[in-house]
């Protein structure tokens, strides 16, 4: 046997393909990688198994012409596998007639998702550059992962929504200056697997510790006691589902009584903290916001409340905030006041303390500020200025014509009448899936590019299959990660699958702009093009090799980016008046002028404590008394190889396991490995139960990205074989400021499953006729 051994780029790190033959053989760990992701041996399971789609397919109602009116069978129905000619032409018929009868607003270029790493295999990109030119579409904004944080902080701190990466303490810092470090929501390790655009080396872990060798403490409040890696030794606070704000205030309130807050940058280097002030001490609703309030809510005690200001205000202290919190009912609050608590609590803008979001949610985030120009495949100006925030896409297909609100503007929902997916799974990103699904009836038409017989390809009407991120040319290059990786294909891709850049080739050719699109180059010949243009603008042979040493050789250092970085913390605080913020008063808006005159009886002038709409004080509690976490997985990417060997080992008899504390399961007469089924009025799921008390009681975790498994798909209440938390989350706004999804605040049940188990159906192909 005579083996190759092949650079392979994921968004959960690099790897090295062992090929025989064409075959793939195993996927192995890079030797320097300190903690490789588990994840990538597993991919070689899923690499030609049989969920991956060979043929082009067309959902037979739809080839059928049957009329839409009686047609509710995406999701059920049989499919008849067609040439790629036939499935060209059908698909490039569709776009004509859509556009139009209907107008290019009728098309949505629906590619919310991570795809697969690599800066010209990029999905949204190759889709979004496709529609542009062909007239244009209806695109989405903001993410499922941080839509409320992403729509506040510009208000709150001014810049782009992702310039707080660039302005918060690195873990290196953190070592040196840092005393304690506060994290609402946790750090949980596993969520730092991943980079989106890829990584060559794992350095998260790393460097977490080297914070704890120097001494720095870490408290974690959140209901999970393992959000934190257990070699911090961090002292664990369980809090209450969705109350991180108001644990947030009663820490500001015993601040402010006591003086222990930093008037002099609260007077300097913000604006409105009076008006917030008034607000703490109840003089605008009669309501103190002292530690005794903030305990009912919280479950955390009115003397650690206490304690944890005391500390905050008399150490060098940091306050983290995670994106989970923001996922929530009025989410845009705990970032909000997360920013406003560190102000106050005086080491905002001192070397590695004040304040930072996002810590070990990919690694990157506090790794490096930030990475030198690489370039992607050229963007094309959108011509239809229609967009519609990212999580109301159920909205927009139920409801075209309403008119929403969103960041201060009046939106009007388009009518949608083509949806065209490429990269990720809204199957798997939305909430209550089963009114996706309704939803999901109604266009037209749904074209979807895939490369495993998903949910999002099940309910599709033309699927299209595509070559993985194993069977390409590309090169890799991480968000704030210092390197290139080289992609080189390792095999040929499955059946006759092709890359979208080939599809959308075929597209643009029949609907008569090939040349714009390819502006004739091969695949090949772009990635090396993309590599020469990043050389080119980083200063040539002084910062990269050529192409072809780069190739040779896998990896590439980028010359190392180095501040200071625009709306610095540590500027602000030295001189406000020179080193300004890109806010409207030029300073951190404690109270924002600018969302109090929109009027949003759901988002204030200031941060404020909302009651969720489920929570587990809330009176729906009576009835489903547990509050579900649905976090990101670690077996995984969201869904992304869920059908890969790492995913499938984490299975209770083929189920997504749900974790219970142990008082709450011994109640219900549930022991661990039994298969239990989760439920409340929007849907129920099975999953297999996992007792710990690394939960907190009336807490139970189910992780997002297993595929969909519906029993009946769009009937509420039911069963998912499979274990997939989105069918019992709801599909509800944060707030009219973000229109942000709110999964994290669902509640549910749990009872032991007593039927005949179902056989799990997310990994088999539908019924295919030729």
């Amino acid at each position: 046997m005579v083996e190759r051994r092949m650079s392979v780029a994921t968004h959960w790190g690099s790897f090295i393909a062992v090929v025989d033959s064409g075959r793939l053989v195993r996927i192995e760990p890079r030797h320097d990688d300190p903690s490789p992701s588990p994840i990538g041996p597993g991919m070689v399971a899923a690499a030609d198994d049989s969920a991956r789609v060979l043929r082009p397919a067309v959902r037979k109602g739809w080839l059928n012409g049957e009329p839409r009116a009686h047609d509710t069978a995406r999701g059920i129905a049989a499919f008849v596998e067609v040439s790629w000619d036939d499935a060209i032409t059908l698909v490039s018929g569709e776009l004509r007639r859509v556009r139009s009868q209907h107008g290019n607003s009728a098309v949505f270029g629906g590619s919310y998702g991570w795809a697969s790493a690599g800066r010209f295999h990029h999905a949204q990109g190759q889709l979004h550059r496709f529609l542009a030119l062909g007239g244009g579409y209806t695109d989405s904004r903001n993410t499922y992962s941080t839509a409320a944080l992403e729509v506040i902080l510009p208000h709150v701190i001014g810049g782009h929504p992702w310039s707080y990466q660039t302005r918060m303490p690195m873990w290196d810092e953190i070592a040196e200056s840092c005393e304690l470090v506060v994290a609402f929501g946790g750090l949980a390790l596993k969520n730092s697997q991943i980079n989106p655009g890829g990584l060559a080396r794992h350095q998260t872990q790393n460097l977490q510790r080297q914070c704890r060798e120097a001494g720095v403490r870490f408290v974690n409040i959140s209901p999970i006691r393992s959000d934190v890696a257990g070699f911090l030794d961090a002292e664990w606070l369980s809090v209450i589902p969705n109350t991180d704000t108001a644990a947030m205030l009663g820490i500001a309130h015993t601040m402010l009584v006591n003086g222990w807050h930093d008037e002099d940058f609260l007077r300097r280097c913000c604006v409105g903290f009076d008006r917030f002030a008034s607000y703490l001490v109840g003089e605008v609703d009669g309501i103190r916001k002292d530690a005794a309030w903030a305990a009912k809510i919280t479950g955390i005690s009115r003397d650690a409340i206490t304690d944890l200001a005391r500390r905050l205000t008399t150490q060098r202290s940091l306050i983290m905030v995670n994106y989970a919190v923001q996922r929530a009912d009025h989410g845009e609050q705990p970032i909000w006041m997360s920013v406003v608590l560190a102000a106050m609590a005086g080491s905002m803008g001192r070397p590695g303390c004040g304040w930072g979001a996002g810590y070990a949610t990919m690694d990157a985030t506090g790794v490096a500020p930030d990475r030198a120009f690489v370039a992607t495949i050229p963007e094309v100006p959108n011509p239809v200025p229609d967009f519609i925030p990212v999580a109301r896409i159920a909205d927009t297909l139920l409801h075209p014509g309403e008119v929403i609100d969103y960041d201060g503007r009046r939106l009007t929902l388009p009518e949608l009448r083509l949806i065209y997916w490429c990269g990720g799974n809204p199957f798997h990103h939305h909430q209550d899936l089963h009114r996706l699904t309704r939803a999901w009836q109604t266009p037209d038409t749904v074209v979807v590019h895939e490369a495993w017989w998903n949910t999002t390809a099940k309910f599709a009407d033309i699927v299209l299959p595509v070559a993985t991120s194993l069977e390409r040319d590309d090169f890799a290059a991480g968000f704030s990660d210092p390197h290139l990786v080289a992609m080189p294909k390792v095999r040929e891709p499955a059946g006759e699958s092709r890359t979208d850049h080939q599809i959308f080739t075929a597209l643009a050719s029949r609907l008569g702009y090939e040349q714009e699109f390819t502006e004739s180059r091969s695949e090949i010949e772009w990635v090396r093009h993309l590599y020469e243009q990043t050389r080119a603008k980083l200063g040539g042979d002084a910062a990269l090799p050529s192409f072809d040493d780069f190739w040779r050789s896998s990896t590439a250092e980028l010359p190392a980016v180095t501040g200071p970085f625009p709306g610095s913390f540590e500027a602000l605080r030295s001189d406000p008046q020179r080193f300004p913020l890109l806010t409207p008063s030029g300073r951190i808006e404690i109270f924002s002028e600018e969302i109090d005159s929109f009027g949003y009886d759901d988002c204030a002038g200031h941060p404020k404590w909302f009651e969720p709409v489920e929570w587990l004080r809330a009176d729906a509690a009576d009835r489903f008394p547990l509050h579900l976490i649905s976090n990101q997985p670690a077996s995984r990417l969201h869904s992304q190889y869920d059908n890969g060997g790492r995913s499938l080992s984490s299975k209770i008899r083929g189920r997504e396991p749900v974790t219970i504390n142990p008082l709450d399961a011994a109640s219900r007469g549930i022991e661990s490995g039994m298969i239990v089924r989760v439920y409340n009025d929007r849907g129920s799921c099975l999953a297999g139960a996992v007792l710990s008390d690394d939960v907190m009681p009336g807490v139970v975790q189910l992780s997002t990205g297993a595929w969909w498994d519906p029993v009946q798909p769009g009937l509420s209440g039911t069963s998912d074989r499979h274990g997939n938390p989105n069918v019992l989350t709801a599909d509800r706004p944060c707030s009219r400021l973000s229109q942000g999804p709110s999964a994290l605040s669902a509640l549910v049940d749990v009872e032991v499953y007593d039927d005949p188990l179902p056989d799990v159906l997310a990994f088999s192909p539908p019924s295919l006729e030729h």
